[in-house]
């Protein structure tokens, strides 16, 4: 039973790892170190008891200098004879890579030496138990005292492995010594040489590299399965990476996996058809300037779009940012790019995939045998935990992803979080000074960052940089000096302080705003200045206007928002013999806006919002006012949101209520805040503009503070703009009652369901009523109004007396218009749960099809009473978003049917 777990993920016929195997009749216990060269390099540390051996995973392998605190992983229990095992484990096979025995030999109990080997094993035992092993290594390279001890949640599976101060202990770096105590290879060698691989059968140059890369992957089928639900499209020209919120603490949750949190450049990485680009967060190329690893994406034979990270790792493992910056060739530092994600695969666009299933493809084609390219590992540890181990370990700290997140481009997502170990924070370098007497080529640099668009001083730097940076960054500044100061009030830089009294006189230099750094600090004072900042480096990957103080969010308040739905006995109700779900009640929002004051502001998503004018009445009748409107999405929001995100909306604004002249705006270039995101278009006489991406909550409601009434978001998200999530069959009616829109519906919900087609109808919040049938991003634009037209026309052919699918007004005779052409790109109608300026503050309000009855009225659903429907009903729109029909299959049946 011990070893149960080991045969599960192993299959005997294709391994050459051992089975089996009793423990020996010495009066010594065994202990063995192997360096398992897989899809990461690691080290398994394995101790003989009770006849297995006991096995954790070491990341960075044993020290032997007791300051170091080394994360390791309890694995399952492995066979006796595995402690003779070094070859190669075939890739697709569970651990696939390069085993050596790096060190083996005798060990004891350091509580109980010189006992029996069964009193020292039970001892042993009940130290694991207890969450504290003593042990004393009798190695060829690991000799003295080790302890391992366990996190304090005995749930867990982390422990650290120390090593105790005694005559062994040393500084140096043990795991330099990388030979094989049996073999006296490499594991390099081992992997070119070694015959104990399975039904051995490659090629010669799968045999000297352990892989044929000119060969395609042959894809598992899980990775085929996901893959069938991603919609083709080309392979995009350019990606902005998605973003993780700042976040104050860690947190334990099983529905979101951790990774660490690499301190290096963003990189995406683009392979198409052998050649490779490599893009930073701002669209600068590392192409040319991270040659290795451009080379070596070259070597994988296949088509894709990855989101990573570059580092330089130094010699404890940890990556170093200065070093980075400074990197010319291999001889500056080992140079990795650690892939995370993988975002668009051989035609197929996976952003819209949750990120478990994105990994899941993104691990089965991950090739190895490349040690400047790894896999950034996912751990299924608890959070808090993580982030103990993150620390101890002198990590910049640890990133949190809702394993169900789409992947949302240039967007900082509230489903990416980041926890971090340090305080850090981008800054704009807007001069430095020159202390009277010195000999360094400047003595402090000139910080700020941006508010409302004002570069704002938060104070000086003079620690972190040597003589080298300083001449490099001498030369950058040279072309920027300027004459009169970048920041909003020109600082005093010899203005003493209670930590200063009597600084140095010093000269000011002025530089435009364009050097972006970045500095570690202790705190911020009351009056926005850096405490005890310190250099770390340039950071050429990021834009100087983008640089704003980074806030960190309560993580409590984040993980609402995020948080999905659960069932549980609470939500489902049992009705004759079946079993349907209620939707949860929800939590009611106060308003946001006091009934009073005329001007608020208010922080929303960290950003301040200005709201003005809030008494102006907009619906003059019922004596709603702009106030009332921006607290009903204040209180629609998490309803609304989901069908505005990643969308570019069409504004439609009115500034002076629903009798007021209105207009539309599409372009919002250099007339919006910083932090809210875009989306970039071109007119047809070649004008660059910008689309509003309704992202988050504070871009809701800064459209809403415009005075837009209604939100009009497209068919389509920016991860696929040519492919809406759904169309839309809209019925328009002329001189028809609104009974015969109803009866209409209901037509086209008999004819949908005849063809199997799942249909979800909505009133318009004006005088029709909108029918959505998801699509699941699969089709475009033109094969979904092909498809609407095919539905018109045949829901036309069943009530011609009253409808209509001309095109032209003058020759539909008054009739009803059964509208599919909606389905284009760029159109828009009133989202669900969008206000609508007409009469009595109607909203686009989504209905099961049992209420889209006779008498149903437009003015059921307002703003007075949308958010208490809502809190009985919850969102009943959703599977909107969901998976989409086949049209190919439906289209077959509709040749039947007609």
């Amino acid at each position: 039973m011990a070893l149960e777990k080991y045969k599960q993920k192993r299959n005997r016929k294709a391994t050459p790892e051992p089975f089996g195997g009793k423990s020996s009749d010495s009066k010594s216990l065994h202990f063995v170190v192997q360096k398992h060269d897989a899809r990461r390099l690691h080290y398994d540390f394995r101790l003989e008891m009770e006849g297995v051996l006991k096995s954790w995973a070491v990341p960075k392998g044993p020290s032997t200098n007791p300051d170091d605190r080394r994360l390791a992983m309890m694995v399952e229990d492995h066979p006796f004879d595995y402690r003779n095992f070094e070859g190669i484990i075939p890739e697709g096979e569970y651990g696939g890579g390069t085993v050596i025995v790096w060190d083996e030999g005798a060990y004891e109990s350091a509580d109980l030496p010189g006992k029996s080997k069964k009193e020292q094993e039970k001892a042993l035992l009940k130290g694991i138990n207890g969450g504290k092993v003593k042990i004393i290594l009798h190695g060829q390279k690991l000799k003295g005292k080790f302890v391992l001890v366990k996190y304090k949640d005995k749930e867990d599976n982390s422990w650290f492995l120390m090593k105790m101060h005694d005559e062994e202990s040393s500084s140096d770096d043990i795991t330099k010594q990388d030979k094989s105590v049996r073999s006296g290879k490499t594991i390099e060698e081992v992997e070119k040489t070694s015959t104990n691989i399975y039904h051995s059968n490659r090629s010669k140059e799968n045999a000297e590299t352990g892989r044929d890369s000119k060969k395609p992957h042959e894809l598992s089928e899980e990775a085929k399965n996901v893959l069938k639900k991603a919609s083709v499209t080309g392979a995009p020209s350019a990606i902005s990476p998605m973003l993780a919120t700042l976040v104050d603490k860690p947190f334990n949750d099983d529905d979101w996996l951790f990774e660490i949190k690499w301190d290096g450049y963003r990189t995406i990485a683009v392979l198409d058809d052998g050649d490779v680009k490599l893009v930073s967060r701002n669209g600068k190329s590392f192409t040319e300037k991270y040659y290795p690893v451009t080379e070596a994406l070259k070597e994988w034979k296949m088509n894709a779009v990855f989101d990573s990270e570059l580092v330089v790792l130094n010699n404890k493992g940890a990556s170093d940012f200065g070093a980075l910056q400074n990197w010319r060739s291999e001889a500056d530092g080992e140079l990795i790019m650690y892939v995370f994600d993988l975002l668009w695969y051989e035609g197929k666009n996976l952003m819209l995939l949750p990120l478990k299933e994105r990994r899941l493809v993104l691990e089965d084609i991950f090739p190895d045998g490349y040690p400047g390219i790894r896999l950034s590992e996912v751990f299924q540890a608890k959070g808090e935990d993580f982030f103990r181990a993150v620390e101890e370990l002198g990590l910049e700290g640890m990133i949190a992803k809702n394993s169900q997140s789409t992947y949302s481009p240039g967007f900082r997502s509230k489903n990416w979080l980041k926890i971090k170990v340090h305080k850090r924070q981008e800054v704009v370098i807007g001069g430095y000074t020159l202390n009277e007497g010195t000999g360094k080529l400047f003595s402090a640099l000139l910080l700020g960052v941006y508010e409302n668009k004002k570069l704002r001083f938060a104070g000086k730097v003079g620690t972190g940089f040597n003589y080298k940076m300083q001449k490099e960054m001498m030369s950058l500044f040279k072309p920027l000096v300027i004459k009169k100061s970048p920041f909003d009030v020109e600082p005093d830089v010899n203005q003493p302080s209670r930590f200063r009294p009597d600084p140095p006189r010093a000269e000011a230099v002025w530089l435009k705003p364009e050097l972006v750094g970045e500095i570690t600090y202790t705190e911020m004072t009351s009056d926005g200045v850096f405490r005890h900042p310190s250099f770390k480096g340039l950071r050429t990957d990021k834009k100087a206007a983008g640089v704003v103080k980074e806030t960190e969010a309560r993580t409590e308040a984040v993980l609402e928002e995020v948080v999905p739905e659960e069932t549980n006995e609470k939500n489902v109700e049992k009705e004759e013999g079946t079993i349907n779900l209620k939707a949860p009640e929800a939590k009611t929002r106060k308003s946001l806006l006091n009934p009073t004051e005329e001007t608020q502001v208010k922080n929303i998503n960290g950003h301040d919002l200005k709201f003005t004018n809030l008494s102006k009445v907009y619906w003059p009748d019922e004596g709603y006012t702009k106030r009332d409107m921006i607290n009903y999405y204040y209180k629609v929001a998490e309803y609304i949101l989901p069908y505005l995100k990643d969308r570019p909306q069409s504004l439609n604004r009115f500034p002076n209520g629903i009798n007021g002249k209105s207009f539309y705006q599409k372009n919002v270039k250099g007339k919006s805040p910083d932090w809210v995101i875009t989306f970039p278009y071109t007119t047809s006489d070649g004008e660059h503009k910008e689309y509003l991406i309704g992202n988050d909550e504070a871009t809701l409601l800064w459209m809403a503070n415009l005075g837009c009434i209604e939100m009009n978001p497209w068919f389509s998200r920016v991860q696929a703009e040519d492919y809406p999530d759904f169309c839309i069959i809209d019925l328009d009616p002329d001189k028809n009652t609104f009974n015969q829109v109803v009866l209409a519906a209901l037509e086209t919900k008999k004819v949908l369901d005849q063809l199997g087609v799942p249909s979800y109808p909505k009133t318009s919040g004006s005088t029709g009523m909108h029918i959505y049938i998801p699509l699941g991003a699969k089709y475009t634009y033109e094969q979904s109004q092909m498809f609407g037209r095919i539905i018109a026309n045949m829901v036309h052919q069943r009530i011609p007396e009253f409808t209509s699918v001309e095109r032209m007004v003058k020759n539909r005779g008054g009739k009803m218009y059964i509208d599919f052409l909606q389905n284009r790109p760029e159109a828009t109608v009133a989202g669900p749960y969008s206000l609508r300026p007409k009469p009595g503050a109607t909203v686009s309000m989504p209905l099961h099809w049992d209420e889209v009855k006779e008498n149903l009225k437009m003015t059921d659903f307002t703003l007075k009473n949308a958010i208490e429907r809502l809190k009985k009903t919850g969102d009943i729109f959703k599977n909107v978003l969901g998976e989409g029909i086949d049209i190919e299959k439906i289209l077959e049946m509709a040749e039947a049917v007609l």
